[in-house]
Protein backbone atom coordinates (compact mmCIF):
# COMPACT_ATOMS: atom_id res chain seq x y z
CA UNK A 1 0.00 0.00 0.00
CA UNK A 2 1.35 3.40 -0.97
CA UNK A 3 1.39 6.16 1.64
CA UNK A 4 1.28 9.83 0.71
CA UNK A 5 3.40 12.24 2.78
CA UNK A 6 1.37 15.23 3.86
CA UNK A 7 2.72 18.37 2.10
CA UNK A 8 2.57 20.34 5.36
CA UNK A 9 5.20 18.11 6.91
CA UNK A 10 7.59 17.30 4.10
CA UNK A 11 9.74 20.41 4.65
CA UNK A 12 9.95 20.18 8.43
CA UNK A 13 12.30 17.32 9.25
CA UNK A 14 15.15 16.25 7.00
CA UNK A 15 16.96 13.01 7.63
CA UNK A 16 20.72 13.17 7.21
CA UNK A 17 23.56 11.00 8.38
CA UNK A 18 25.02 13.21 11.08
CA UNK A 19 28.70 13.28 10.19
CA UNK A 20 31.42 14.63 12.45
CA UNK A 21 31.21 18.14 10.97
CA UNK A 22 27.45 18.50 11.45
CA UNK A 23 27.68 17.07 14.97
CA UNK A 24 30.37 19.60 15.84
CA UNK A 25 28.27 22.45 14.45
CA UNK A 26 25.31 21.30 16.49
CA UNK A 27 27.41 21.04 19.65
CA UNK A 28 28.85 24.52 19.12
CA UNK A 29 25.37 25.97 18.67
CA UNK A 30 24.00 24.25 21.77
CA UNK A 31 26.94 25.27 23.95
CA UNK A 32 26.64 28.88 22.77
CA UNK A 33 22.90 28.85 23.47
CA UNK A 34 23.31 27.35 26.94
CA UNK A 35 26.05 29.86 27.78
CA UNK A 36 23.83 32.78 26.83
CA UNK A 37 20.87 31.33 28.74
CA UNK A 38 23.10 30.90 31.81
CA UNK A 39 24.07 34.58 31.48
CA UNK A 40 20.42 35.61 31.57
CA UNK A 41 19.66 35.99 27.88
CA UNK A 42 16.06 35.30 26.87
CA UNK A 43 15.74 32.80 24.02
CA UNK A 44 13.72 34.12 21.07
CA UNK A 45 13.00 31.90 18.06
CA UNK A 46 12.62 33.98 14.90
CA UNK A 47 11.29 32.22 11.80
CA UNK A 48 9.35 32.44 8.57
CA UNK A 49 7.08 30.31 6.42
CA UNK A 50 5.61 30.54 2.93
CA UNK A 51 1.90 30.54 2.15
CA UNK A 52 1.08 29.84 -1.49
CA UNK A 53 -2.04 31.22 -3.14
CA UNK A 54 -3.28 27.67 -3.74
CA UNK A 55 -3.07 26.98 0.01
CA UNK A 56 -5.15 30.09 0.72
CA UNK A 57 -7.77 29.51 -1.97
CA UNK A 58 -7.89 25.72 -1.84
CA UNK A 59 -7.59 25.35 -5.61
CA UNK A 60 -6.01 22.12 -6.78
CA UNK A 61 -3.17 22.89 -9.16
CA UNK A 62 -0.09 21.01 -10.32
CA UNK A 63 3.26 21.53 -8.64
CA UNK A 64 4.64 23.23 -11.75
CA UNK A 65 1.79 25.75 -11.76
CA UNK A 66 2.24 26.63 -8.11
CA UNK A 67 5.80 27.79 -8.85
CA UNK A 68 4.36 30.72 -10.81
CA UNK A 69 1.64 31.60 -8.30
CA UNK A 70 2.06 34.38 -5.72
CA UNK A 71 3.55 33.47 -2.37
CA UNK A 72 3.32 35.28 0.92
CA UNK A 73 6.03 34.94 3.55
CA UNK A 74 5.13 35.41 7.22
CA UNK A 75 7.84 36.41 9.69
CA UNK A 76 7.13 36.04 13.40
CA UNK A 77 8.86 35.07 16.62
CA UNK A 78 8.17 33.20 19.83
CA UNK A 79 9.78 32.39 23.15
CA UNK A 80 9.15 29.66 25.70
CA UNK A 81 5.76 31.17 26.59
CA UNK A 82 4.31 31.70 23.11
CA UNK A 83 4.31 34.31 20.37
CA UNK A 84 6.20 37.46 21.29
CA UNK A 85 3.88 40.53 21.28
CA UNK A 86 5.57 41.91 18.16
CA UNK A 87 3.58 42.86 15.05
CA UNK A 88 4.46 40.05 12.68
CA UNK A 89 5.22 40.84 9.04
CA UNK A 90 3.73 39.49 5.83
CA UNK A 91 5.79 39.90 2.65
CA UNK A 92 4.62 39.21 -0.89
CA UNK A 93 7.51 37.23 -2.35
CA UNK A 94 9.13 38.66 -5.52
CA UNK A 95 7.04 41.82 -5.26
CA UNK A 96 8.69 43.61 -2.37
CA UNK A 97 12.41 44.37 -1.97
CA UNK A 98 14.22 41.73 0.06
CA UNK A 99 16.80 42.22 2.79
CA UNK A 100 14.77 44.62 4.88
CA UNK A 101 17.31 45.65 7.48
CA UNK A 102 15.04 48.23 9.13
CA UNK A 103 12.53 45.51 10.10
CA UNK A 104 15.20 43.53 11.96
CA UNK A 105 16.40 46.73 13.64
CA UNK A 106 12.85 47.40 14.80
CA UNK A 107 12.57 43.82 16.03
CA UNK A 108 15.79 44.09 18.04
CA UNK A 109 14.70 47.40 19.57
CA UNK A 110 11.37 45.84 20.54
CA UNK A 111 13.13 42.91 22.24
CA UNK A 112 15.38 45.25 24.19
CA UNK A 113 12.40 47.15 25.58
CA UNK A 114 10.25 44.06 26.24
CA UNK A 115 12.70 41.36 27.36
CA UNK A 116 16.13 42.91 27.79
CA UNK A 117 19.05 41.03 26.26
CA UNK A 118 18.05 38.09 24.06
CA UNK A 119 19.54 35.17 22.19
CA UNK A 120 17.80 35.38 18.78
CA UNK A 121 17.73 31.97 17.12
CA UNK A 122 17.08 31.52 13.40
CA UNK A 123 17.30 28.48 11.15
CA UNK A 124 20.12 27.99 8.71
CA UNK A 125 19.07 28.13 5.08
CA UNK A 126 19.06 25.04 2.90
CA UNK A 127 22.64 24.50 1.60
CA UNK A 128 23.08 25.76 -1.94
CA UNK A 129 23.70 23.30 -4.73
CA UNK A 130 26.58 23.71 -7.17
CA UNK A 131 27.48 22.05 -10.43
CA UNK A 132 30.34 19.59 -10.50
CA UNK A 133 32.88 19.10 -13.24
CA UNK A 134 30.42 16.63 -14.72
CA UNK A 135 27.86 19.38 -15.28
CA UNK A 136 27.53 18.22 -18.85
CA UNK A 137 25.89 15.12 -17.39
CA UNK A 138 23.59 17.23 -15.25
CA UNK A 139 25.09 16.03 -11.95
CA UNK A 140 24.66 18.22 -8.88
CA UNK A 141 26.10 17.90 -5.41
CA UNK A 142 25.56 19.77 -2.21
CA UNK A 143 28.14 22.44 -1.55
CA UNK A 144 30.38 21.67 1.46
CA UNK A 145 28.61 23.07 4.46
CA UNK A 146 30.10 26.09 6.08
CA UNK A 147 28.68 28.16 8.85
CA UNK A 148 26.50 30.72 7.06
CA UNK A 149 25.36 34.07 8.35
CA UNK A 150 21.98 33.97 10.08
CA UNK A 151 19.39 35.17 7.60
CA UNK A 152 15.78 34.91 6.53
CA UNK A 153 14.63 35.06 2.93
CA UNK A 154 12.66 38.28 3.43
CA UNK A 155 14.65 39.97 6.16
CA UNK A 156 18.36 40.45 6.75
CA UNK A 157 19.38 39.37 10.24
CA UNK A 158 22.60 41.21 10.91
CA UNK A 159 24.72 40.02 13.88
CA UNK A 160 26.13 43.53 14.27
CA UNK A 161 22.63 45.00 14.53
CA UNK A 162 21.72 42.44 17.17
CA UNK A 163 24.86 43.07 19.21
CA UNK A 164 24.39 46.84 19.00
CA UNK A 165 21.09 46.42 20.83
CA UNK A 166 22.49 43.98 23.40
CA UNK A 167 21.45 40.70 21.74
CA UNK A 168 23.22 37.69 20.23
CA UNK A 169 22.26 36.02 16.95
CA UNK A 170 22.55 32.23 16.70
CA UNK A 171 21.89 29.79 13.85
CA UNK A 172 20.47 26.28 14.16
CA UNK A 173 22.51 24.07 11.77
CA UNK A 174 20.45 22.96 8.78
CA UNK A 175 20.74 19.25 9.60
CA UNK A 176 19.17 19.96 13.01
CA UNK A 177 16.47 22.42 11.97
CA UNK A 178 13.93 20.56 14.09
CA UNK A 179 15.66 22.17 17.08
CA UNK A 180 13.74 25.31 16.05
CA UNK A 181 10.22 24.86 17.54
CA UNK A 182 8.54 27.51 15.42
CA UNK A 183 7.87 24.86 12.76
CA UNK A 184 5.14 23.50 15.03
CA UNK A 185 3.47 26.91 14.94
CA UNK A 186 3.62 27.08 11.14
CA UNK A 187 2.08 23.63 10.89
CA UNK A 188 -0.75 24.70 13.20
CA UNK A 189 -1.33 27.83 11.10
CA UNK A 190 -1.50 25.92 7.81
CA UNK A 191 -3.87 23.30 9.19
CA UNK A 192 -6.14 26.11 10.38
CA UNK A 193 -6.10 27.67 6.91
CA UNK A 194 -6.99 24.37 5.25
CA UNK A 195 -9.84 23.63 7.64
CA UNK A 196 -11.33 27.13 7.93
CA UNK A 197 -10.63 29.04 4.71
CA UNK A 198 -14.26 28.66 3.54
CA UNK A 199 -15.44 30.56 6.60
CA UNK A 200 -13.27 33.52 5.55
CA UNK A 201 -14.41 33.55 1.91
CA UNK A 202 -17.07 35.66 0.28
CA UNK A 203 -18.42 34.60 -3.12
CA UNK A 204 -20.02 36.90 -5.67
CA UNK A 205 -21.81 35.53 -8.73
CA UNK A 206 -22.66 37.65 -11.75
CA UNK A 207 -24.19 36.89 -15.11
CA UNK A 208 -20.88 36.38 -16.92
CA UNK A 209 -18.37 35.79 -14.13
CA UNK A 210 -17.94 34.98 -10.47
CA UNK A 211 -15.57 36.28 -7.81
CA UNK A 212 -14.17 34.98 -4.57
CA UNK A 213 -13.02 37.39 -1.88
CA UNK A 214 -10.88 35.95 0.89
CA UNK A 215 -10.45 37.80 4.17
CA UNK A 216 -6.74 37.04 4.17
CA UNK A 217 -5.71 39.19 7.13
CA UNK A 218 -8.45 37.83 9.39
CA UNK A 219 -7.59 34.27 8.35
CA UNK A 220 -3.93 34.72 9.29
CA UNK A 221 -4.73 36.43 12.58
CA UNK A 222 -7.06 33.65 13.69
CA UNK A 223 -4.62 30.98 12.50
CA UNK A 224 -1.76 32.48 14.50
CA UNK A 225 -3.98 32.70 17.58
CA UNK A 226 -4.57 28.94 17.38
CA UNK A 227 -0.98 28.38 18.48
CA UNK A 228 -1.84 28.70 22.17
CA UNK A 229 0.71 29.11 25.00
CA UNK A 230 0.18 25.47 26.00
CA UNK A 231 0.99 24.29 22.47
CA UNK A 232 4.05 26.52 22.44
CA UNK A 233 5.28 25.17 25.75
CA UNK A 234 4.87 21.61 24.49
CA UNK A 235 6.89 22.39 21.33
CA UNK A 236 9.63 24.17 23.27
CA UNK A 237 9.75 21.33 25.83
CA UNK A 238 10.25 18.80 23.03
CA UNK A 239 13.03 20.93 21.56
CA UNK A 240 14.66 21.19 24.99
CA UNK A 241 14.71 17.40 25.33
CA UNK A 242 16.43 17.08 21.95
CA UNK A 243 18.95 19.74 22.98
CA UNK A 244 19.80 17.88 26.19
CA UNK A 245 20.09 14.61 24.28
CA UNK A 246 22.56 16.03 21.75
CA UNK A 247 24.57 17.84 24.41
CA UNK A 248 25.02 14.56 26.21
CA UNK A 249 25.63 12.52 23.05
CA UNK A 250 28.07 14.84 21.26
CA UNK A 251 30.08 16.05 24.28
Amino acid sequence: MYRVVNPLLKHIIYRYSHDATSRQQCLQYLKALRTLQFKGYNTIFLGETDLSESLITGEKVSHEDTLNWPKWTIVHAGNSQGWVPWRYRVFLRNELPLGQQEVFQEFCDFLSITYGKCAIVVRERRPSRVKTEESSKGVEITEPQATSAPSLLCMNCCPETAEATGHKLLTVPFSYNYLHPIDAAWSSLKWFIINNRKEFSLASFERSSSYQCILFSDLIVKGIERMTPNKWKAAVSKTRRWENYYLDKFS
